[in-house]
């Protein structure tokens, strides 16, 4: 399977991490922030150019999840670098 890395879909953004905050709200819905809940996968303390190459991957179809396809299909790669600058700024929970 092909992914698309950050540099290889234009992307050239510095993530506003204010803004990903506030995009944020639909992630959560199902990536929960403290860690993998039913299967789908934590989002939080990612590299950034790893987030944008995952995003950019669903939104050029390279990727099979048609719910993160419909999401990702709809940002600007302004918008994906702002989520990645924050979701990549969260630390991870430590377990007890």
């Amino acid at each position: 399977m092909l992914v698309a890395s950050a540099a290889a879909c234009g992307s050239t953004w510095a993530g506003d991490r204010a803004l990903g905050e506030y995009l944020s709200s639909e992630c959560v819905t199902c990536h929960r922030p403290g860690g993998e809940s039913g299967g789908i996968p934590a989002i939080i303390g990612w590299p950034e150019d790893s987030f944008v190459a995952v995003m950019n991957a669903y939104k050029l179809k390279q990727r099979p999840n048609p719910v993160m396809r419909t999401i990702a299909g709809r940002l600007s790669d302004e918008e994906i670098a702002a989520l990645a600058a924050y979701f990549g700024s969260i630390k991870p929970a430590k377990v007890p």
